[in-house]
Parts: structure tokens; sequence; C-alpha cells
């Protein structure tokens, strides 16, 4: 910041006269979250009346469809605009070239028809990726060295997001980091008449190693094994690179962007939104969560505050919301 000559200091200027009280703290605050601010990923699992908790992800449960409906009325209510379907795929319903992605009768297309019959101002968002549905865990279809081909995994979602979008998903949300997918999406959902559902591009995913316990809640961490990603998700090192990621999917048709971890990458949030000026969503991960709760169950940090910090200083950061296993909570103590 540039002083000026004229410019008084201490004790003429005084910061902390601001901070004084609550009224003047509410009067300057820069960033306020909100209810607005928050969507919720969940984990949907086939049967009635089931439900199983995430070991790794504690207070994270997965629900069947029925259930998941009931649960979706309480959450709407609270006023959180949108879910994110994630499915825990039974190990007969893989294969080799993730056929169950794209079936109409699928999981995910049974979850969105019941989520949308029974709250249909509820946005519902899916993903779209192959992992859940491969018997080797990859996002993608592999040859025999187990490179994940690019084109060839680029049908497959196509077709995945196309059945989505004929369930009547509002947003598609393509996570493999395929090159070139968004546009092909965005064409088949022209084509199709489709023309008012929306891309949220995960274009900034990065390989993580925080992503281990949602690996673990999807089903997908065993068929992965000691693989790894780093042929198609992006280096944590890199920068620039996420902003070149960004500007293609967006020229692609995305109509949001997201950047995927949260906390440890708010430097690529940042820029994304400084320097494209695009709505810009963040993914606070499954291993950011499990870290927060590990501390919250120890005693170490306490819950409330945290909470509510952690996604403040995301929205600060220049999100405009937030993927968070903590939205319930947060809009809970919102609430108050």
């Amino acid at each position: 910041m540039a002083f000026t000559n004229s410019q008084r200091f201490y004790p003429e200027t005084r910061m902390r006269r601001m901070r004084a009280d609550e009224f003047s703290r509410r009067l300057m605050r820069e960033n306020v979250l909100t209810t607005d601010d928050l969507i919720y990923p969940v984990f949907v699992l086939e049967g009635e009346n089931q439900v199983e908790a995430v070991s790794s992800m504690p207070g994270v449960e997965r629900y069947s469809i029925d259930l998941l409906v009931e649960k979706a009325k309480y959450w709407h209510q609270l006023g959180i605009p949108m879910l994110a379907l994630f499915p825990v795929t039974p190990a007969e319903a893989k294969s080799e070239f993730a056929e169950e992605a794209y079936s109409p009768d699928g999981l995910v297309q049974r979850a969105v028809r019941a989520l949308k019959a029974a709250v249909p101002e509820l946005g519902i968002m899916t993903d779209v990726a192959l992992d859940p549905y491969t018997t080797h865990g990859q996002d993608g279809i592999i040859d025999e060295t187990g490179y994940v081909l690019n084109d060839r995994t680029v049908d497959t979602l196509v077709q995945q997001a196309r059945s989505h979008a004929e369930a009547g998903a509002d947003v598609v949300a393509p996570s493999d980091m395929m090159d070139g997918r968004i546009g092909v999406i965005r064409d088949e959902l022209e084509s199709n008449g489709f023309v008012n559902t929306r891309i949220m591009a995960y274009s900034a995913k990065y390989a993580s190693a925080y992503y281990g316990p949602f690996r673990d809640a999807v089903g997908s961490a065993g068929n992965l094994g000691k693989g790894n990603k780093f042929s198609y998700q992006m280096d944590p090192a890199n920068s620039d690179e996420a902003l070149h990621e960004v500007a293609m999917d967006l020229a692609e048709g995305a109509d949001m962007v997201m950047v995927k971890p949260g906390m440890p990458y708010l430097d690529i949030v940042h820029r994304v939104k400084t320097e494209l000026k695009v709505p810009t969503f963040v993914y606070q991960v499954s291993g950011e969560y499990a870290m927060h709760m590990a501390a919250f169950q120890n005693g170490w940090l306490d819950e409330e505050s945290v909470i509510l910090e952690s996604l403040t200083c995301i929205k600060r950061a220049g999100a405009d919301g937030i993927l968070t296993y903590f939205a319930v909570r947060a809009a809970e103590l919102l609430q108050r």
C-alpha cells in the first residue's frame, strides 16, 4: 500500500478503533459467508433404508436414495442451494470400460430423478468421471500399459454427461481432467436440447494426497491400489498451468470452474478469480475435512468457529461457492 506524506499515522490513525465493537466490525466486514455459498457433496448407495458411516470422515454417511431424498428436504430448508452427487458403485457393476456410468437406470441417474421429483427447487450437480465405475480405479479408459486414453475416455464421458442431463441434473461437473472434454460435452448438450444444463468444470484439479478419504467413501481406493493419477491431474507445484487449464475450459463452454483441493490452493483460487473474473468454485476436500474433524474430536480446535473461519477464508480468496462436507453444519450455525 502506498502512503503519502499527508497521511496521518498513530495516534491520529488507530486501526483498532473499528475493531472495538461488534457493530463496527460488522459494518467494515469485507466478506460475509452465507448459506448461498454452500454446496453439499453427498454419497449415494444402492438399496433401501440403507445408511453407512464413512470411517475416515466422521459424521459423513452414505445414503440409499430413499433416505437421501428425505435428508435433502431438510438440507433444502436450511437454505443450501445445491447437492453434488457421488455414487458408491457395487463391485459387480464396475467394468474395464465403465458402461454403468451412462446407464439410464444407473444409481446416479435414479437418484437425480428422485431428488428432482421430491425437491425440484434444489440444485443437483453430478460428477462426470469414470473412477467409481472402473475396475482399475482410474478416471478413464486405460490401454495395456495402464495409461489413461484421453479421446477414448472423452467418448464415454460424453455419454455419461448426456445421461445425467436426461435424468434431470441441473449441473454436470466433469472431474476427470481429460483434454477437450468440456467442448465435446457442451456440443452434445446443445445438440440434444439441454441448453440450460450448466457445466462446472474441475479445471484446476491437482494430483493431491488430500483425496484419500473420498476414495474410501466411493469405494475406488481398493481398485486404484498403489496407482496414481499424475498423468492427468495437475502437479501441485504448478500455478500458471492452472490458469491455462481454466481458460481452455471456459473457451470450450464451461459456465463455472473449480479449484480442488481448497485451503492449500487458495493462491490458485485468487489468481483464477482476479485474472479471469469468472464464477469460481472451490472443493474443500475429504482430507481437509478429516484433518479438521480429528482436531475437533481431540479438543485441539473449536469446531464451530473453525468451520466458519475455514469457509470464510476460502471465500475471501475469491470463491463464489464452496463444496464442503461441513455444508449442513455451517448452514445450521449460520441460521443462528
